[in-house]
């Protein structure tokens, strides 16, 4: 009730909505297809300038961002691996050297 109080009373945030709305269905849906037509669409609001920022962005690396939209692999179990490793280090980080974090990543796996 408290988004349909806010949504009435500003039109840019009801326009923000919708295409955040329309983005979020071609990011779980994988319809990568429909990019081009949101970035014209979101291109062409004047009263959502950081909207029309980030739509002219994604025009630099359309392919990327298209095939990320698309395809149904990611890079998610290894950035998780990353996270950890990086944690690790954090952790140990002036306590001890290459071979006891060598162990303990190795261990924590």
């Amino acid at each position: 009730m408290q988004l349909k109080a806010a949504l009435a009373n500003c039109p840019e945030l009801t326009a923000l909505a919708e295409h955040v709305r329309s983005f979020a269905h071609m990011l779980t849906h994988l319809h990568g297809d429909q990019l081009p037509d949101w970035i014209e669409a979101a291109s062409a609001t004047t009263e959502l300038p950081s909207l029309r920022h980030f739509a002219q962005h994604l025009l630099r690396d359309l392919d990327a961002v298209t095939a990320g939209l698309t395809l149904p692999w990611n890079s998610g179990v290894v950035e998780g691996h990353v996270n950890r490793i990086k944690m690790l280090k954090r952790q140990m980080f002036g306590r001890a050297g290459f071979e006891l974090l060598r162990k303990r990543v190795l261990l924590s796996a």
